[in-house]
């Protein structure tokens, strides 16, 4: 059953790939034409060959022989140059048709849902991408430069025997059926194992790239070995899973030798026995034995093909996979395009959880914001602060209930036209590889110079940037680390402020600033907030007192809300929180 639904999955693909070939059809034709002619002049020659023994040598005609031996050379110029041009234009369009599905992939990767990114790693992400693609190239490649010129040589040439002599280019064929069931039931085999071996090499890029992005904390713990070891345990996997796969698969190459001897031992018998009975000319076995050797090598070109083959499909069945993965955010009726906001906010009993079987991240949520105010969300790790924001910014959807924006539920507009309009701020703020003006014009594309120099002097960043070496053509490396935590956070605030958003979400931003910048952000993120309905997450409950609702969130469930000091005047979670972080700070003072 399940190499029935291998094969099953193997035509898809096929099929799936040649709609990236459509668009180049009449270049694929093109090359299929030269490789006629190539294939063409390959097969003649042993023909002319036959024809020069049998006629010219006997006749003892040395001008024909001359003039054949250039009909000859001329034959293999010109296969040798259309062979170069077809090599060259196949080449352009493979990497063309590779290109058109990198983006494919990676514009359907931008639309996924969270979920998507938070049960798989990045390192396999990329693995797809990079790694899998490229196995493709391999494939587009070994179709038009082996596959269609060996499977056109095995036809020239089969026919080109059956008509110099129907029965001994019968004989001769007698061992391809035979090879062709042995090479099918030992393919088969490996199939199963070269798909064990790409995800072995999938989990091993995976675990390289998380390692590596963690190595401050491989290092900062001192847990090199431990690390080697899990590597060594990939590493292992993926060389054994090689190994068991191509040990099947060498199990193929001793039959080819030995069915390619008995194909030669067949010629030889029969060849001695028909030309004994005088009905077989010495040039007629000469030919065959050039279209024996012609014969043979196609047919060992594609056994490598049908290795690169099953090797590529398995490749082909991962990135159609993620091709396949639907958006679990996507609505039929999310197509309304959503006018530029005021920043009214309305959840109407939302209740969510990130995964089937979880408990419920937020419980029944129903609270609304007016356009323009500031709001804050307090509460313990894992209380819900941060699921109300990815709610907001339609990361995902609730599991039950609505959210409103300025009275039209998110799950029905565009998720471009509505995340345009908002602005993030998180905890560790993620900067490009880039200098730092275009991470601050990533707010806004189109931005002048001097909207990016205004908009770093509006949070308190300019001064620092200028004293950079490049200043604002500084580039920060990746994730920024070549910038304090502090400096990557303002740059961030610039980013945010240049994008003007209509509702903004700060989640504990000013969390790695320091206290001096801290006072000096404070101001930008005024300016920041002025205008805009912004909700800010904070633990420093000093940092949101002048918000206008407080929301007080324990176990999913919002437990409190009203202004600071309207909650300062009930005793509750908040009171004591503030009284517990009031005391510690007098302590430590």
């Amino acid at each position: 059953m399940n190499d029935i639904i291998n094969e099953s999955s193997k035509i898809s693909i096929i099929k799936r790939l040649l709609k990236y070939v459509k668009p180049y059809k009449m270049k694929v034709i093109f090359v299929i034409f030269l490789l006629l002619i190539v294939m063409a002049c390959s097969t003649l020659t042993p023909y002319l060959m036959k024809v020069s023994i049998d006629t010219f040598v006997q006749e003892k005609n040395i001008k024909a022989l001359l003039f054949l031996g250039v009909a000859l050379i001329l034959v293999n110029v010109v296969s040798m140059i259309l062979s170069r041009i077809r090599t060259i234009a196949m080449s352009k369009i493979t990497n063309q048709i590779l290109v058109d599905i990198r983006h494919s992939l990676y514009t359907h990767i931008q639309t996924l849902s969270f979920n998507f990114f938070d049960n798989r790693p990045v390192g396999k992400i990329i693995s797809r991408v990079v790694g899998d693609v490229n196995a493709l190239q391999n494939l587009l490649n070994n179709s038009i430069v082996n596959l269609i010129p060996n499977i056109f040589t095995i036809i020239l040439v089969v026919c080109m025997m059956l008509i110099l002599n129907p029965v001994l280019g019968a004989v001769c064929l007698i061992t391809i059926p035979l090879l062709t069931f042995a090479m099918f039931f030992i393919e088969i085999k490996s199939d199963k194992k070269w798909k064990v071996f790409r995800e072995h090499r999938s989990s091993l890029i995976g675990y390289t790239h998380e390692s590596l992005s963690g190595m401050k904390v491989i290092q900062g713990f001192s847990k090199k070995y431990y690390a080697k070891d899990k590597f060594d345990t990939h590493i292992g996997k993926h060389a054994n899973g090689f190994m068991n796969a191509v040990y099947t698969q060498d199990f193929f190459w001793p039959f080819l030798d030995l069915f390619r001897g008995l194909s030669m031992v067949i010629l030889i018998i029969s060849g001695y026995i028909l030309t004994k009975q005088r009905n077989l000319t010495l040039g007629t076995l000469m030919a065959f034995f050039m279209y024996i050797d012609m014969l043979w090598r196609p047919i060992i070109n594609l056994s490598a093909f049908y290795n690169a083959f099953v090797t590529s499909m398995s490749a082909g069945e991962r990135i159609f996979d993620i091709l396949d993965t639907k958006s679990d955010m996507i609505d039929e009726n999310s197509n309304k395009i959503l006018p530029p906001i005021k920043g009214d906010i309305e959840f109407d009993h939302v209740t969510f959880a990130y995964s089937k079987g979880e408990g419920a991240a937020l419980k029944d949520a129903c609270f609304k914001l007016n356009a323009g105010e500031k709001i804050a969300l307090v509460g313990e790790t894992g209380a819900g602060k941060t699921t109300i924001t990815n709610l907001i910014s339609r990361f995902y959807d609730p599991t039950f209930g609505s959210i409103r924006i300025d009275g039209a539920d998110i799950k029905e507009v565009n998720i471009e036209t509505l995340r345009s309009q908002m602005g993030i701020m998180l905890q560790d703020s993620f900067l490009f590889s880039t200098s730092i003006k275009e991470n601050i014009r990533y707010g806004k594309l189109n931005a002048t110079d001097d909207e990016v120099i205004q908009a770093a002097k509006a949070v308190n960043a300019h001064e620092f940037i200028e004293k950079l070496e490049d200043g604002y053509d500084t580039n920060v490396n990746e994730r920024g680390s070549r910038l304090s935590l502090g400096q990557r956070q303002l740059i961030a605030f610039a980013r945010a402020l240049i994008a003007n958003p209509r509702i903004l979400i700060l989640d504990e931003a000013t969390a790695n600033i320091d206290t001096e910048t801290e006072l000096l952000v404070q101001d930008g993120i005024k300016k920041l907030m002025k205008g805009r309905t912004s909700i800010v997450i904070a633990h420093r409950l000093s940092t949101i007192r002048d918000c206008d609702k407080i929301f007080v969130l324990s176990n999913g469930k919002i437990v409190e809300h009203g202004t600071h000091s309207e909650l300062l005047l009930t005793p509750g979670y908040y009171h004591n929180l503030y009284s517990a972080q009031y005391s510690f700070l007098k302590q430590d003072a």
